[in-house]
């Protein structure tokens, strides 16, 4: 078995028809791709739906086996000070293409990062050299890339993957590496990776490192995340009035997977709207769950949070 960074790469896809969950807005860059008129273009939305690989695709179908020589990858939360833009990518910028194709690709990744001072330099040398450079901007939340880029740059909205468009990279997976996954693994991947599609091959990749036969316990165990029934046992408990039951059940479920508090309360808020309870308690515990978070994010203690939180539990049912 591979190293999870080159089993990533190597089921990134190397064509447009390969990229999953995203058919609207691989038809339309397919579109500028075939008419080599390609716009400034801005990629946001969550981790792991295919924003970079698709940037990737974009130059290599341009430019095909000189893709490398034409494409200037910028981590922007590595490099994000304005000198970057002054130097490193005003120099590409301003050289002609090789090949047929008349622009070049600076890809800026995790454009969200840089700086305001960076972001109006960037402004400028993308209408300066608009004539020899194309950019595509990543960024996970683009409202944190000013307006007068923004409005230089063709908008993509990306989702996360849905449960069927990870089943169909589960299924290649398991084909290609000769992995055995029951069904109840099959709807844990779903779950745990939240359309991620980078994180649920790095789950695979750890599981299948252990054994080729993948069950969801061992799923679970390699991800750190709790079985929702557990969580809802002890959610359950505490409902019930057995808070020290619930409290320690917590505590052994934590220890057992090596959880911290932040994932115990994602997973809480989860599973609060499974329980048998009226609505209003519900939106009552939920509200809880985000004040636990805060308090958690400022530095309390986690434990003592959660026994808090399941405090709550018990009075809410009183």
């Amino acid at each position: 078995m591979q190293e999870s960074a080159l089993w990533t790469e190597k089921y990134r896809p190397s064509d447009f028809s390969e990229i999953k969950g995203q058919k609207e807005i691989v038809k339309r860059v397919k579109a500028f791709v075939e008419q080599r008129n390609l716009p400034h273009l801005l990629f946001a939305g969550p981790a792991g739906v295919g924003k970079s690989t698709l940037a990737i695709v974009v130059a290599k179908k341009l430019f095909g086996d000189s893709w490398r020589q034409n494409f200037l990858e910028l981590n922007a939360s590595d490099t994000r000070g304005i000198d970057t833009i002054r130097t490193n990518v005003k120099d590409f910028a301003r050289t002609r293409a090789i090949g047929d194709v008349p622009f070049k690709i600076i890809f800026l990744d995790e454009s969200d990062a840089l700086t305001r001072e960076a972001q109006q330099a960037l402004r400028r040398t993308m209408e300066n050299y608009t004539q020899t450079c194309r950019f595509i901007l990543n960024a996970n939340y683009s409202s944190k890339i000013i307006d007068p880029i923004q409005s230089r740059c063709v908008v993509f909205r990306f989702r996360q993957l849905e449960k069927k468009d990870i089943l169909e990279i589960v299924e290649k997976i398991a084909k290609d590496e000769k992995l055995k996954i029951d069904e109840k693994a099959k709807e844990a991947l779903v779950d745990i990776s939240e359309g991620d599609c980078r994180k649920l091959e790095n789950i695979l990749q750890s599981c299948a490192a252990i054994s080729s036969h993948i069950t969801d316990d061992l799923i679970h165990s390699m991800s750190s995340v709790a079985k929702p029934k557990e969580i809802r046992e002890v959610l359950e408990l505490a409902l019930k009035n057995r808070f020290i039951e619930a409290r320690n059940k917590l505590l052994d479920l934590m220890l057992n997977y090596g959880l911290a508090g932040i994932d115990v309360i994602k997973q809480i808020q989860k599973e609060i709207l499974e329980l048998s309870i009226d609505n209003k308690s519900k939106m009552i515990l939920i509200e809880k769950c985000g004040e636990i978070e805060f308090r958690m994010t400022e530095g309390s203690d986690e434990f003592v949070q959660l026994e808090a939180l399941l405090s709550q539990f018990a009075i809410v049912n009183n």
